[in-house]
């Protein structure tokens, strides 16, 4: 059990969370949520000793273990499976142990040792970390390599799996999924499901979340509560607060203001001094309750793109690779506009490699790639972030792309970003990651590109953001391919899943549900590896599954042309109808003024409504050629 008393935290000056009180019980799975610099991370600190509350109480069992996943880690030539063996540091003591009992030649002592192994599963160690390390995404030949040979992001991985391997009683997880691929977020999960101790989890992975907490700690303008429920049944709850809140703040207001009036009014009358005086104490005394912020502070669109060729990039038997040697091979796609396309796979099998070819930064080693003379790429990648120029500001930044920016127009644009004030102009060194990511996304929109690129565009990003991004793909015309772990945001925004295995690239029969269960069954391994072959059965699939893509093509092209006609003519309604609403167009010098735009708000009617009878023709069609073919 873990419990908070009236605690209140401080980081500086600045009080992050007062009188926090509530209790966790053994074996709950909670989510710590909040904005960006509420506090989450401070209060793991506070957990593991780091940091120490100003006031009150934080009680925990005597004795219990706390496990964490460090942010750092130096070279070492220590090997990946004995690094990961190192998180039980138990199993590493008593192993000191029995090695000075042999040494010894203490008969007794060694029994004593190898009975103790016995009881903590000391045996199964070596069987466990391999377990951990290929279920993070590494191979068979890396469990012997140093520590050193690793990457960072695959560093944080056997950070990550060190403190798995920790036999705890509470393990503290912070963001865990940053630097993870699709597959190794599944396995995670599935292991997190099966751990027996206390869960504290942060997360901005609404998917990640719900699967697992069943409590949720959320810091909110200082103030810590406990809910009950997974992440989606907490949204709800604190919907339903925000709501009464903001329906009682605006009574309060309204009170206050009639106390004030009040005030004013018969300040000055000494009959009415003491009364005056009492209401002042009386607003003194109430109890503040603060406007609901319920909207993100996070609101752009995409601009809409100067041209929507069909197709975009049409592929034909090509293969991608490094040094001559192909890892992706007889490839052949087609990206139109509309298509929304989510690229899976284990990570290594290429999905990155397929992005760069798209993006025309890795040339085929064969086959021929037809690209649109009107193709307009806006591509994320996390190594954008690293092209920024730290002397500079997010308002240099973009007016070097857009040069015709008036400062109150950059202030606007960026302000959608989360860019308020002068942070506008502040340079970027001192960003945090989640601020980068956020300024690579204004750039890239103000290009107002046909085909987005996104290869992990989330990491860093908070809810509200993730949210935002989101509901502006939703909206946006042109081709999207995404490469993220994001199950949220593959489920709202893809229409088709790309397998990307066995050097590789078919269609996904079926949902991001069944994808995760082909995982979890052990299908998510690559076909033939290392042989660049498909079994027969595999290459009939192929062909029958490409042949259906290419019979369904046209009507799904068709119904994407529909779609951009009713979103381009609903555009022009809109403004024209927002012209009509100007009451100086009513004044008789704009009488031919007026006519015209009437006749255009007549015209654009009769084409959205013909537009959207072709958009559900075109569904039905559609809906009707993929029923034909479901067994």
């Amino acid at each position: 059990m873990l419990s908070f008393r009236n605690v209140n935290l401080r980081r500086g000056p600045r009080l992050l969370f007062e009188d926090a009180s509530f209790t966790l019980a053994a074996g709950w799975k909670v989510g710590v949520t909040g904005a960006n610099g509420s506090g989450k991370s401070s209060l793991f600190q506070l957990l593991l000793g780091t940091l120490h509350a100003d006031a009150g109480e934080v009680e925990m069992p005597a004795g219990a273990v706390v496990a964490h996943v460090a942010q750092e880690m130096s070279a070492t030539d220590r090997s990946a499976l004995d690094f990961i063996m190192d998180g039980d540091g138990e199993l590493r003591r008593l192993e000191q142990e029995l090695a000075a009992a042999e040494a010894a030649d203490d008969g007794h002592g060694i029994a004593v040792a190898h009975d103790r192994l016995a009881a903590i599963h000391g045996y199964d160690a070596h069987h466990r970390a391999a377990r951990l390390l290929h279920g993070l995404g590494f191979g068979d030949g890396d469990h012997g390599r140093p520590v050193a040979e690793f990457s960072g992001g695959w560093r944080m991985r056997l950070n990550l799996g060190q403190a798995l391997m920790c036999r705890s009683d509470l393990l503290l997880l912070d963001e865990p999924t940053n630097h993870l691929d699709l597959d190794a977020v599944i396995w995670l999960e599935r292991w997190l499901r099966a751990y027996p101790g206390m869960l504290l989890l942060i997360s901005h992975d609404r998917d990640f979340l719900d699967a697992l907490v069943d409590h949720v700690v959320n810091i909110e303008q200082g103030m810590v509560r406990l809910y009950t429920g997974d992440y989606s049944q907490f949204e709800h709850q604190r919907a339903a607060r925000l709501a009464g809140q903001q329906s009682a703040y605006e009574k309060q207001q309204r009170e206050v203001e009639h106390m004030r009036r009040f005030v004013e009014r018969f300040r000055a009358k000494a009959t009415k001094a003491r009364q005056a005086q009492s209401r002042l104490k009386a607003l003194a005394r109430m109890e503040t309750i603060a406007p609901a912020h319920v909207d993100a502070p996070f609101d752009f669109h995409f601009r809409a793109p100067e041209h929507l060729p069909r197709p975009l990039l049409v592929a034909r038997d090509v293969a991608v690779g490094y040094d001559g040697v192909p890892l992706l091979a007889a490839m052949d796609f087609q990206l139109s506009s509309g298509d929304k396309v989510a690229l899976v796979g284990a990570n290594g099998a290429g999905k990155s490699t397929l992005v760069r070819f798209i993006a025309g930064d890795l040339p085929a080693l064969a086959g021929e790639a037809e690209r649109s003379p009107r193709l307009n790429i806006g591509y994320f990648t996390q190594h954008a972030m690293e092209r920024l120029r730290d002397d500079q500001s997010p308002a240099w930044h973009l007016t070097e792309l857009e040069p015709g920016l008036s400062d109150q127009e950059t202030r606007n644009y960026l302000g959608g970003f989360g860019f308020a004030g002068d942070r506008v102009f502040e340079p970027v060194a001192g960003f945090s990651g989640g601020e980068r990511a956020r300024l690579i996304l204004a750039l890239i929109i103000i290009g107002r590109p046909n085909l987005l690129l996104l290869d992990e565009p989330t990491n860093h990003l908070d809810l509200d953001m993730r949210h935002a991004l989101n509901v502006a793909l939703q909206e946006f015309e042109g081709c999207v391919v995404l490469v993220s772990h994001d199950r949220h945001l593959l489920r709202s925004m893809a229409d088709e899943l790309w397998w990307v295995r066995g050097g590789r690239v078919t269609p996904f029969q079926g949902d991001l549900d069944d994808y995760q269960r082909a995982v979890l069954a052990g299908e998510g391994e690559p076909v033939a590896e290392g042989t660049g072959q498909e079994p027969p059965a595999g290459k009939d699939r192929r062909r029958r599954k490409a042949a259906e893509r290419g019979r369904l093509r046209p009507l799904r092209d068709a119904l994407a042309e529909a779609e951009a006609r009713v979103s381009r003519l609903s555009g022009e309604l809109t403004e024209v109808e927002a012209m009509l609403a100007d009451g100086g167009l009513y004044e008789p010098a704009r009488k031919d003024e007026l006519k015209r735009l009437v006749a255009e708000q007549g015209r654009l009617r009769a084409a959205l409504a013909e537009a959207e009878e072709h958009w559900l023709v075109a569904g039905e069609a559609l809906e009707g050629a993929e029923s034909a073919d479901e067994p």
